[in-house]
């Protein structure tokens, strides 16, 4: 894995904390109340997206467990259809999917960490 690759998975772990984060100890009503925590989520949720484009090809096939091409499609449907993003959507991905994403890419991170180091 390019170096590149390897930074671009550990800012995605970081927006994937960060939409964590900021809906922590909100219930759904709560969370569709506050507009701030609704864009600062979404838009972490769309800059995961936006990073998914620094990642290789061979990359994305070695880990097709991962559905890149969904994660970056949402990032394209928040990007031009911000006003049509469900809110509901975005509650269910906060608290199922990117957690489940959150630790598959912390494992490739730590299984080319170990490669890297076994490299040198």
């Amino acid at each position: 894995m390019k170096n590149k690759e390897y930074i671009t998975l550990t800012k995605m772990i970081e927006y994937i904390e960060k939409a964590i984060k900021y809906t922590s100890g909100y219930t759904f009503e709560e969370f569709c109340k506050d507009e701030k925590t609704v864009d600062a989520t979404i838009f972490s949720i769309s800059q995961i997206g936006e990073l998914v484009k620094n990642i290789s090809n061979e990359t994305m096939k070695k880990y097709s467990y991962i559905e890149w091409n969904m994660i970056r499609g949402l990032r394209n449907r928040i990007v031009h259809d911000y006003e049509g993003i469900s809110l509901k959507s975005i509650w269910y991905i906060i608290n199922n999917d990117i957690v489940q994403l959150k630790k598959d890419i912390s494992k490739i991170l730590k299984d080319e960490q170990i490669n890297d180091d076994d490299m040198q």
